[in-house]
């Protein structure tokens, strides 16, 4: 639970974003940064992906540590022990707010939105993992804050940068296959369905699992939620097309400037009301603008049928995009324009992109004034939100039209249960 002070402040903040007011405008509580002044960052969650962003961030002045696993987070407290260490995010912000330019948070899923939240109402920047938040209603509030608010953001997406996917948004954007009316896109795994907890578990001393719950309803610990089987367990993850959907949809989603769809529906093998599945099939559907076609872009977790179908190897590669003069087989390192014949001779990707100067370094830049990082919450938030969508499609086993403005599906009552997951008492918004 909150303290008592901290409850209250969540209280009334939560009020005033139920009415739909902003706290203000101003992007931090220090004065305009110099272009070259460091940070004064707060990093919350330190395991895992965490401990590669803070490496990533670590010249900056990191100023507070946090994490509610002292075990995990032992080596980042080495690495840093000049920063404060805390356990909880409300008390943090209670303590250091007035220090604070920006935030990182790798936490898990079910506990992304809560401390995005919290900083920017606090006119913090953020750099959040993918795939945002954990439903499709905490993205959007995000994504409205941060617009709202002014804040630099950007979203966990770092394969951005690669030079082979930028070369493949290259392609498409150039026009080489002609119009893109389809496009598929997958991971090749069958993660999910993890094991059921047998008995009953003591969490390690080291671990507040109740504060590793946070907004997800009590259950017992368990050692098949944590430190990583959570993602595939709906109360606490978004399995893998949230795991993977942010790196491998951005390429269509830039590619073909993708926004929210208008439809979407979802196929596979029964859900299970708790755990993530091993495959699904959805599609979402994006209607025609003045810059493309209207685009069917396919979400599978699985390799698609359509691959083997057209006898291609994917070989490490996860998008197919169908064109009206040939196909782009494509991935984060390499392409292959199909049929090879006809385009065995066409020129490279030339430099349409600016050389990013690093995917931590474009968010730091925005940070201080300058140009959005690529990635920030006006371009990922549709994006994540759009997988997010696939879910709940796949989740109710069919199909439903997206009112994107109003947040709500049309014509599944059961998609529109899926689309805010309640919080349990004392972390309502």
């Amino acid at each position: 639970m909150l303290p008592r002070s901290t409850r209250r402040q969540f209280a009334q903040q939560s009020g005033l974003l139920a009415a739909g007011y902003w706290l203000g405008t101003a992007a931090s509580s220090r004065a305009q940064l110099s272009p070259n002044e460091k940070l004064n960052l707060a990093v919350i969650g330190l395991g895992g992906q965490g401990g590669a962003n803070l490496n990533a961030v670590g010249k900056q002045n990191v100023v507070a540590l946090c994490d509610l696993d002292d075990t995990r987070a032992g080596k980042a407290y080495e690495t840093h022990p000049r920063a404060k260490k805390f356990v909880d995010f409300r008390k943090l912000f209670d303590e250091l707010e007035k220090r604070i330019d920006a935030v990182v948070i790798s936490t898990p899923d079910h506990t992304h939105f809560h401390p995005a939240w919290w900083a920017m109402q606090r006119g913090k920047h953020v750099y959040l993992e993918k795939p945002l938040a954990h439903s499709v209603w905490e993205i959007r509030t995000l994504t409205d804050l941060a617009k709202a608010k002014k804040l630099a953001t950007q979203l966990g997406a770092q394969r951005h940068t690669m030079d082979g996917l930028r070369n493949s948004v290259e392609l498409i954007k150039s026009g080489a296959i002609g119009t893109v009316r389809e496009c598929h896109s997958w991971i090749a795994s069958n993660r999910g369905m993890p094991k059921s907890p047998v008995g009953n578990e003591t969490p390690p001393a080291d671990l507040n699992w109740d504060l590793w719950l946070g907004p997800a309803a009590e259950r017992p610990y368990s050692k098949e939620y944590v430190p990583y089987n959570w993602r595939f367990w709906w109360d606490f993850g978004t399995g893998e097309a949230g795991n993977w959907s942010c790196h491998i949809l951005d390429i269509p989603f830039w590619a073909l400037d993708l926004t929210y769809p208008t439809r979407v529906s979802g196929s596979g093998p029964a859900p299970d009301e708790q755990k993530t599945p091993t495959q699904m099939a959805t599609q979402l559907e994006f209607p025609a603008t003045d810059k493309r076609a209207a685009v069917t872009l396919h979400w599978h977790q699985g390799v698609p049928a359509i691959v083997a179908e057209k006898g291609l190897k994917p070989n490490g590669m996860n998008n197919l995009f169908i064109g009206s003069e040939g196909m782009l087989l494509c991935g984060f390192g390499r392409y292959l324009l199909l049929p090879e014949e006809k385009f065995r001779d066409h020129p490279k990707p030339g430099k349409m992109f600016t050389k990013s100067p690093g995917f931590h370094q474009e968010w730091f830049n925005a940070c201080r004034g300058g140009e959005p990082a690529t990635c920030n919450f006006a371009y990922s938030g549709p994006m994540a939100e759009s997988a997010l969508l696939a879910n709940v499609a796949y989740r109710v086993q069919g199909s439903f039209g997206w009112d994107a403005a109003a947040i709500k599906p049309q014509g599944s009552v059961a998609a529109e249960v899926l689309i805010r997951t309640p919080f349990r008492k004392g972390w309502e918004v």
